[in-house]
């Protein structure tokens, strides 16, 4: 669990999702991944993290949703990764094959895809941060 302030918990889903991009890209670092950039974006889609380690380089989705528990009843089961459906994985292997192009227009290098999810429970200012390692389009 990774704790965040306060005065960043806004109802605000851009917000949200800029906190969560923060704490992944935290926890990418503390597990030994370089960051290389953040939000390419193409109008036909984004990728919010795009990161490395010495042999690969890794494209990251990251979904974020936040929780609040009320009179201990969990308001939510929804699980962030249930975002990552077919049409959002078509449009984002499309942004990655912008990227390659652009980045390595001669020799495409080792890389992969990943999800990962950031649930924000409001009430105790802790985030739970999971990996989802070679994604296939």
């Amino acid at each position: 669990m990774k704790h965040f302030s306060a005065e960043t918990m806004i109802n605000d889903t851009k917000t949200i999702g800029n906190l969560g991009e923060d704490i992944a890209c935290r926890y990418l670092t503390n597990k030994g991944y370089t960051i290389v950039g953040r939000n390419y974006l193409k109008k036909w889609g984004e990728i919010d993290i795009i990161c490395s380690t010495k042999s690969k380089l890794s494209f990251v989705e990251v979904k974020t949703v936040t929780r609040e528990i009320k009179a201990g009843k969990d308001q939510g089961d929804y699980r962030p990764e249930e975002n990552m459906h077919p049409r959002k994985l078509e449009r984002f292997g499309r942004v990655i094959q912008s990227y390659l192009a652009e980045k390595y227009p001669r020799v495409e290098p080792d890389w992969g895809i990943m999800g990962l999810t950031v649930t924000l429970n409001i009430e105790t200012k802790t985030a739970d941060v999971r990996l989802i390692d070679n994604l296939v389009l």
